[in-house]
């Protein structure tokens, strides 16, 4: 079980996305907009190593008229992870663990084997923000046909609306990512479904992650 430590990280998880999310297609703030941010939900994952924290973030931008909910599913790593540079979300010096590299992580493959367990109910998902703690709120389903197998190079690709990962350039399945979460939004075939909440306490629920046949 992952340990969250009580501690600070120069610059926050914050502060580095306020100066990433505007480079993402799927941001719905305008040009030159800079994001204000608060934290509005999410979950971890374990990784079965134990050297990989797995996040998935929610954070609410209030910085135009509309509020927008966004889904970051970030990993912190250690050392830098080989050939994902472009990944990147930034570096933070962690007040326990040291430097921390932290990384979009659909690009990862410890957060990909991880999510593609929890869809078959191998992965218990966990508190946000207090250790050993199973969060039961998180929902997964998945009608179990066609492979999920997240030990091929993934083919990601973001969109307007989301990022779509593809298990593998032949895979018969593609993860969504519903980066700007939408209370409607489902999945053909499978689902992981979670709460966040707005900045003036409403509280919504939605599907972080979606799964269809790939086209």
């Amino acid at each position: 079980m992952a340990e969250i430590h009580k501690t600070t990280m120069t610059p926050t998880k914050l502060e580095l996305l306020e100066t990433w999310l505007p480079t993402r297609p799927w941001y719905r703030g305008g040009e030159g907009t800079v994001p204000s941010l608060e934290k509005a939900g999410g979950f971890r994952l374990d990784d079965p190593e134990g050297e990989v924290g797995i996040e998935f973030a929610v954070v609410a931008d209030t910085s135009g008229e509309e509020v927008h909910s966004y889904l970051v599913p970030m990993t912190y790593r250690g050392a830098p992870l080989e050939g994902a540079e472009g990944a990147l979300i930034g570096t933070s010096e962690h007040g326990v663990l040291g430097t921390r590299w932290l990384y979009d992580g659909v690009h990862d493959p410890v957060l990909l084997a991880e999510l593609t367990a929890l869809l078959q109910g191998r992965a218990v998902p966990q508190a946000q923000s207090v250790s050993d703690t199973p969060d039961p709120t998180v929902e997964a389903s998945f009608d179990g046909t066609g492979a999920l197998d997240a030990s091929a190079a993934p083919v990601v690709e973001d969109g307007a609306y989301g990022t779509d990962v593809r298990l593998g350039a032949d895979a018969p399945l593609l993860l969504r990512l519903a980066r700007v979460l939408d209370p409607k939004a489902t999945g053909s075939r499978g689902q992981v479904t979670a709460d966040w909440r707005l900045p003036d306490g409403e509280e919504r629920r939605g599907a972080y992650v979606l799964v269809f046949d790939a086209a």
